[in-house]
């Protein structure tokens, strides 16, 4: 069974800076790729960003040049480093893993983190 931890969340001011953590444990193969969604209530879980398996990275047009996803192979771990953070950024933030779980099932599986919330406010 795989498991995604999240941490980092928390209140900021506008402006300022926090990096989130999603630590992947379990029996992972492979992660193919690596991504950050956020929801705010009442509304639809939006994709912020993407690290793929070979690094290339993709982002939601309002967050670029402010968020930067990378990855710590060694210990199967995601960030996302928000910067210049802005009130409209206050969600609650989701990572998602799609992985390989054995060399012998080139099948995908997909799993999600338990939120951490991120206020931006004054």
């Amino acid at each position: 069974q795989v498991q995604l931890v999240e941490s980092g969340g928390g209140l900021v001011q506008p402006g300022g800076s926090l990096r989130l953590s999603c630590a992947a444990s379990g029996s992972i193969f492979k992660i193919n790729v690596m991504e950050w969604y956020r929801q705010v209530p009442g509304k639809q879980r939006d994709l912020v960003g993407r690290l793929t398996s070979g690094g290339s990275t993709s982002y939601r047009e309002s967050v670029k040049g402010r968020f930067t996803i990378s990855k710590d192979n060694a210990n199967n771990t995601v960030y996302l480093q928000m910067n210049s953070l802005k009130p409209e950024d206050t969600a609650a933030y989701y990572c998602r893993v799609e992985c390989q779980l054995s060399a012998r099932d080139a099948s995908m599986y997909q799993y999600w983190g338990q939120g951490t919330q991120v206020t931006v406010s004054s």
